[in-house]
């Protein structure tokens, strides 16, 4: 092995353990929040609705001056189901169960936020309080 050889190796090494550590504590942290989590909805950064995440079926549906969107809640989360908008990108961002997650759709400016009992935001909030 060459010196460069070894460098590379040590680098790769530390960013894999960096990787690891985020991932583990994400993880940790995730487990933490027990209370009940909300689904936040903004249209224009005006409040449109708060709905309860549970594990039963629920369809919402958001209409605006700017298009339509259909969210779905189920199994304590919700996902972007339906969406008009000509890139579709909401829609991709899959399935969100975790407080501090959003779903944005910029063309129709609609804001999901994932929220807890008191309206934390991110994670990490929920457990320093």
């Amino acid at each position: 092995m060459k010196r460069g050889d070894m460098w590379l190796f040590g680098v790769i090494a530390v960013v894999m353990s960096l990787l690891f550590i985020m991932w583990f504590q994400n993880e940790s942290t995730a487990e933490a929040y027990e209370g009940n989590k909300y689904a936040r909805i903004t249209i224009d950064r005006e409040h449109y609705q708060t709905v309860k995440i549970t594990d039963n079926e629920q369809l919402i549906e958001v209409r605006s001056k700017r298009g339509y969107n259909l969210l779905q809640i189920k199994d304590g989360g919700i996902r972007m189901l339906e969406a008009d908008c000509p890139d579709d990108l909401c829609k991709l961002m899959g399935f969100k169960d975790q407080i501090g997650e959003t779903i944005v759709c910029l063309p129709n400016r609609v804001l999901v936020e994932l929220v807890g009992d008191t309206g934390e935001e991110a994670m990490i909030d929920a457990v320093a309080n």
